[in-house]
């Protein structure tokens, strides 16, 4: 039996890593670790995280750019400054909140 945990963090919400400066908005989930053996063995042991938790695709920025962040639950904690996130995708996926998150877009069909 497989022993998946439920997320703690949820689609539109604003976290930030635990140990590095950098924060974004959540915009998708895999309850366990799914990216590549070499993008997970890059890491360095000492701080490299279990697989078996929920891994988080996040818009991203830090003080000098922007990316796409996959970060485990562990070293994630929610953002509480409120402030925006500055992410140039963001408007395609998310409408802003009144709480500070982002709510996913409707999607349109044809």
């Amino acid at each position: 039996m497989n022993d998946v945990k439920t997320a703690k963090f949820r689609i539109g919400q604003v976290v930030r890593h635990r140990l590095f400066p950098f924060r974004g908005v959540i915009f998708d989930v895999d309850p366990q670790f799914n990216n590549t053996e070499e993008w997970y063995e890059a890491i360095p042991a000492d701080v490299r995280p279990r697989r078996d938790q929920p891994f988080y695709h996040l818009l991203a920025e830090n003080s000098e750019t922007e990316y796409i962040a996959y970060v485990s639950e562990q070293n994630l904690l929610e953002d509480e400054t409120g402030e925006p996130v500055r992410h140039p995708q963001l408007r395609e996926m998310f409408d802003r909140a009144p709480d500070g998150s982002y709510a996913p877009k409707a999607k349109i069909h044809h």
